[in-house]
């Protein structure tokens, strides 16, 4: 339920209205623009008469959300969210890239792709340094080794950066070192650990599951948001379909779905989802124009002896071409990237 205040009501009025719902066991979400006041409503709302609510004069009008989703849900903030991290945002007008290797294996392999995607235009660098793996036996990535890696590249480039907690048992340790938190596509219905991370004030980056459907991502960020987290960030990558050409099948029809219903900003993984390193060109220029805030791109030195996934990943010298079709493109699209 969202309660749309009159404009110019006074805060005395306001802060009864806010007063009267918590003594009904309702956890308040607040958004303020220029002309409007929303009081969203969380939590049970079944104790609470909507007439009476409507017949407060200082109250314009009364919502009901049918959505479960409430803090995720675009009536509860008009406003796109713009996640800031340090001097750089996703969301809003920009069109921001996140890029780098599959996984972290040498130092002079993540400073050197660090370097390179940072001359291109890349605004964060991306590394597995945990890696989840369908087999036990595949390489597993350098773990605490290659997180220590991420911050040399990091020093040396000043890009932020970017890498996937496995355990609520790290949490702490990347809150510390990480400057976004990714939740990868495996994790996205791991409740206790969205729950952990939810209590951090750290960036996080949820991608969508495999076999999960818009609702059900929506849901996993809320999740996250309910516990005071607000600064999320959702990833297209591809769904499991009857398709076995890709890797994943590229869902582009979800960012505006995404955009339709919630104001938290949106990026698409083409690497992931295509699986194949010629895909990722056509699949991120779509995403662009589909509305999304941004991609994530796997980049690697040397992919014919990537330590993961270096089938999916492009160069350096093609991410450059990559990134300048982009900067064209969002010229028509009144993007900035």
């Amino acid at each position: 339920m969202i309660i749309v205040m009159k404009p110019k009501t006074e805060k005395e009025k306001i802060e009864k209205i806010k007063n009267k719902m918590v003594s009904l066991g309702c956890g308040i979400h607040e958004s303020k623009g220029e002309n409007y006041h929303l009081i969203g409503l969380v939590g049970d709302t079944s104790r609470i008469d909507r007439s009476q609510i409507q017949a407060n004069r200082s109250v314009e009008k009364v919502i009901i959300v049918q959505e479960p989703y409430k803090k995720a849900n675009r009536l509860f903030h008009p406003q796109e969210t713009v996640v800031k991290i340090g001097n750089k945002e996703i969301g809003g007008n920009r069109f921001s890239v996140i890029a780098g290797p599959c996984s972290v294996e040498s130092e002079e392999q993540i400073v050197g792709i660090a370097e390179e995607i940072k001359k291109s235009g890349a605004s964060f660098l991306r590394g597995g340094a945990y890696k989840p793996r369908t087999s036990p036996y595949s390489f597993q990535g350098l773990r605490d080794e290659g997180l220590e890696l991420l911050k040399i590249a990091r020093e040396k480039t000043d890009l932020p950066i970017v890498t996937e907690l496995m355990s609520p048992h790290k949490i702490e340790k990347f809150v510390e070192d990480v400057d976004v938190i990714q939740i990868g596509a495996r994790n996205m219905q791991n409740f206790d650990l969205l729950k952990e991370i939810g209590k951090t004030d750290k960036p996080i980056l949820l991608k969508r599951g495999m076999s999960a459907t818009i609702e059900e991502l929506l849901m996993a960020a809320e999740y996250i948001m309910s516990e005071g987290n607000e600064k999320v960030i959702l990833c297209e990558r591809g769904i499991r379909t009857f398709e076995k050409y890709t890797r994943n099948t590229l869902d582009l029809s979800a960012i505006p779905v995404i955009k339709k219903y919630s104001h938290l900003p949106v990026i698409v993984d083409p690497s992931h989802a295509g699986g194949l390193w010629w895909l990722v060109e056509p699949l991120a220029k779509a995403a662009l124009v589909a509305g999304a805030d941004g991609l994530m791109v796997e980049v690697h030195n040397d992919p014919a002896n990537a330590k993961c996934d270096g089938e999916q990943s492009i160069k350096p010298e093609r991410f450059k071409s990559l990134m300048d079709k982009l900067k064209k493109l969002g010229k028509i699209e009144n993007r900035e990237v």
